[in-house]
């Protein structure tokens, strides 16, 4: 079962030296990071970063995991995510998409993603925000089982 979302959770209130200051890691990490496709800021028009409490918190499980395995090894877990069965796309969708064909990657970074997300903002979707700290991932995983 998926947790619920806090609506305040997903506001965008921190820069990214903020950010980078509560997580303890550095902007240049958290950059590369997003680079990765492990994280999505919010982006004003002037190009600079914001982060929401949500991130933060996806941030700590990253920083957390990182200690354990490499970036590669978290974009790997990250990519099986049945990203297919939360959001309930067909079959036909299911054959042309990338993150139901492959698994090093997680669905929000495929550049070939099937008709159903095709159009979507990955930060706006639910397989992103809903998987955004360890506890989450762990209880879809063991949902799953």
């Amino acid at each position: 079962m998926l947790r619920h979302i806090n609506p305040e959770a997903n506001v965008p209130k921190y820069t990214i030296s903020a950010a980078a200051n509560l997580v303890g890691l550095s902007v240049h990490a958290i950059r590369k990071y997003e680079r990765e496709g492990l994280i999505i800021p919010f982006k004003k028009d002037s190009n600079q970063r914001l982060y929401t409490d949500s991130d933060i918190e996806r941030l700590k499980c990253i920083r957390q995991t990182i200690t354990e395995m490499s970036t590669e090894g978290i974009k790997r877990i990250l990519s099986l995510i049945p990203c297919w069965s939360i959001l309930h796309c067909g079959n036909s969708d299911r054959e042309n998409c990338d993150a139901y064909t492959g698994y090093s990657k997680p669905c929000w970074v495929l550049k070939n993603k099937g008709e159903y997300c095709k159009e979507k903002d990955c930060r706006e979707c639910q397989v992103y925000y809903s998987f955004g700290n360890c506890h989450s991932i762990k209880d879809k995983l063991k949902e799953l089982l």
